[in-house]
């Protein structure tokens, strides 16, 4: 079982994530978790605080001489812009007189589509900061450098994990079902981290418009799975069911609203004969696309899972992101404070961060793919992952590579 926990808020000290579950003897590549969590910072629309931020993780526990031990691994991410919020987010009861920062009032009016109000009233708490610092997408920062690992461990089986932007606002992709070589070729540095240039033009501007209307704006993102093998996840049992995990996983994403996999929505608008893969016998009886895949579809409609389980296509999942609740023009509020009418509360943010949310993304499909695989395939070293998965594919091979009996139908 892999698992992890982070802890940490978005102007405090340091973020923490602890990954408890992986295998010994994986080679960590420190320099990939680290391009990892610089993706996650860029995109066109972002903050002011993403030139303060240079995000790297330091590996605190679980890592020996650059391989980990079996232990969990945990890893810290120092946030620069603790200097200037040290005494408002001291953990002390009285902050020495030297801590640095200004002396912040309390926020006391919530702002709509955030969980300021939610948060306040389920814990209690006065100040809104007290739920404002957990609650914000600073926290994924975390969850990228547990992905990155994540993903490491997948690529001892050979499987990539890629993202790229659909939509923002109104500006959407014409490019249906982009070739996972198109999306592994964006740029780190891409702007939007869509494939198609001029949607991606479009987007950009969508984006200027918001700025300078004191707007912010949301939109789609797709993460795709390459070399995954068939059968992770089950039937048996509704939370075994790999395409639940995925979903949740995604929607744990602050802001994230909806989730696809596949044609997702559009398959309810459709018949059954427009949205079912067909399964064809590979030419000549040979075996593929992967060595242990028996069949080959002309589509890929179910995004690489059925019945919960994934069939051995590549994995397709999407994520619908809300406009982030801060606006530089304020909505209607009230003051928790007075009872009284007001504008909400107005917070350092972006106005758009769907291609960094992709990152996220990408992170959360990865954890939950290399939870999936050590569950299916098992192994406490990275090893014995290995053998388990070569045997498996080898079993599969032998299986529908034997003669047919005509007389057995």
């Amino acid at each position: 079982m892999l698992r992890f926990l982070t802890a940490g808020e978005s102007h405090g000290r340091t973020l923490t994530v602890i990954v408890d579950g992986l295998p010994a003897g994986l080679l960590i590549d420190g320099d990939a978790v680290t391009r990892d969590l610089r993706r996650r910072q860029q995109g066109y629309g972002r903050g002011r605080r993403m030139a303060i931020e240079a995000d790297a993780a330091v590996v605190a526990a679980g890592v020996r001489h650059g391989r980990t031990t079996g232990a969990p691994v945990a890893m810290t991410i120092e946030n620069r812009d603790w200097v200037n919020w040290a005494f408002t987010m001291h953990p002390e009861v009285d902050p020495p007189a030297d801590a640095g920062g200004a002396h912040r009032a309390p926020v006391t009016r919530p702002r709509p589509g955030h969980a300021d109000l939610a948060g306040a009233i389920k814990y209690g708490h006065a100040d809104i900061r007290d739920v404002l610092e957990r609650a914000s997408a600073r926290e994924t920062a975390a969850r990228v450098a547990a992905g990155a690992l994540a993903r490491q461990l997948l690529a001892q089986l050979a499987i990539d994990v890629a993202s790229h932007v659909i939509a923002i606002g109104g500006a959407s992709a014409e490019v249906c079902g982009a070739p996972f070589e198109a999306i592994l070729a964006l740029p780190d540095d891409s702007p939007t981290r869509c494939v198609d240039a001029a949607a991606a033009a479009r987007m950009i501007a969508a984006i200027d418009a918001a700025r300078e209307a004191g707007d912010t704006l949301g939109g789609v993102f797709e993460v795709a799975a390459r070399g995954v093998p068939a059968g992770l996840g089950s039937y048996a049992q509704w939370d075994r069911r790999l395409d639940g995990r995925l979903a949740q996983a995604l929607m744990s994403i602050p802001a994230i609203k909806a989730v696809s996999i596949g044609i997702g929505a559009d398959a309810a608008r459709l018949r059954g004969s427009q949205v079912h893969d067909e399964i064809l016998p590979r030419a000549g009886g040979t075996m593929g696309p992967e060595p242990a895949f028996p069949a080959v579809r002309p589509t890929n409609r179910a995004g690489g899972l059925e019945g919960g389980v994934t069939n051995g296509q590549e994995l397709r999942v999407s994520a619908s992101m809300k406009p982030i609740a801060t606006l530089m023009t304020p909505l209607r509020s009230i003051d928790l404070e007075t009872g009284a009418g007001t504008a909400a509360a107005i917070e350092r943010s972006d106005v758009c961060a769907v291609p960094a949310a992709s990152a996220v993304g990408e992170a959360m499909v990865a954890l939950v793919l290399a939870d999936a695989v050590l569950e299916r395939f098992g192994g406490d070293s990275v090893d014995e992952l290995r053998h388990r998965h070569a045997d498996w594919q080898r079993q599969v091979e032998q299986r529908f590579a034997r003669p047919r009996d005509p007389e057995a139908s």
